[in-house]
């Protein structure tokens, strides 16, 4: 199939690893350029150097004012195809170990940069009549997940000014998407692992097992499953999806919608 994302611009926020990689990589191999953006800049370059004409570089924490200013910077006049917007979650905490500082924290990295770097870009999208806008965010937003209470809470703010904003910017080709994955092979199940190996005292090995005994298709998700859809969302043929949450989980989510 064709997506139609040949030399068309896209944004690809926590590239350099999980599901910001693979999705990264997939939007590459269907042509397209995109500005990659992660904190670590030896990976960066590394990864713009095996796509040196397709691929531009903004390094810096996304969370942060400096790095989404110097992203919109670097998109500059071009015309934006696409955002995927993606970053690393919260420590994993029960409640009752939580301060307020973490709850602070939390809705700085989980919310607050996403209202900005959208915020900057929708105008863009509104002049150019066109743009999709697509949000990693979690499964805990349809079934909470043991000792993620900062996840559990404050993704779902996010949801909510998703589908807001997907309603009062539907007549101008913008769409936003949000993708909820369950437990899936990449470096952000490790504080899981580690977070339940602690509390049984049993080995991390152990411990993915016992995640992998509540997914209905027994094993962890590929990576590279996400981004075969994510990249549909994002790209033309996807305009009439909007203010979805999608979960891509394996079976593990028990709800019915």
């Amino acid at each position: 199939m064709d997506l139609q994302l040949n030399d068309s611009l896209f944004v690809v926020t926590g590239a350099t690893s999980g599901f910001g990689k693979s999705i990264a990589s997939a939007l590459i191999r269907e042509g397209a350029q995109v500005i990659i953006n992660a904190r670590g800049k030896d990976r960066l370059e590394s990864f713009q150097a095996a796509y040196p004409e397709q691929v531009e570089i903004v390094t810096g924490d996304i969370t942060t004012d400096a790095t989404i200013t110097e992203l919109v910077r670097k998109i500059g006049d071009r015309r934006l195809s696409g955002v995927l917007i993606n970053a690393a979650g919260p420590p994993a905490m029960s409640f009752v170990e939580t301060a307020m500082s973490d709850w602070d924290e939390a809705y700085r990295c989980i919310l607050r940069w996403k209202v900005k770097l959208t915020n900057y870009l929708i105008p863009k999208c509104k002049e150019q009549h066109y743009g999709r806008f697509l949000y990693i965010e979690s499964v805990s937003v349809k079934q909470p997940i043991e000792n993620l209470v900062l996840s559990n809470s404050l993704r779902l703010a996010v949801i909510g000014f998703v589908k807001t904003l997907s309603l009062e910017v539907a007549q101008n080709g913008i769409t936003l998407n949000v993708l909820a994955p369950g437990y899936h092979a990449t470096p952000a199940m490790d504080r899981l692992f580690a977070k339940k190996s602690m509390l049984l005292g049993i080995p991390p090995q152990e411990a993915q097992k016992e995640f992998e005994a509540e997914i209905k298709s027994g094993k962890l998700g590929n990576p590279e499953d996400l981004a075969s859809l994510a990249i549909w969302l994002l790209s033309p043929g996807a305009r009439y999806v909007t203010g979805q949450t999608i979960a891509v989980d394996g079976g593990l989510f028990r709800g019915t919608f």
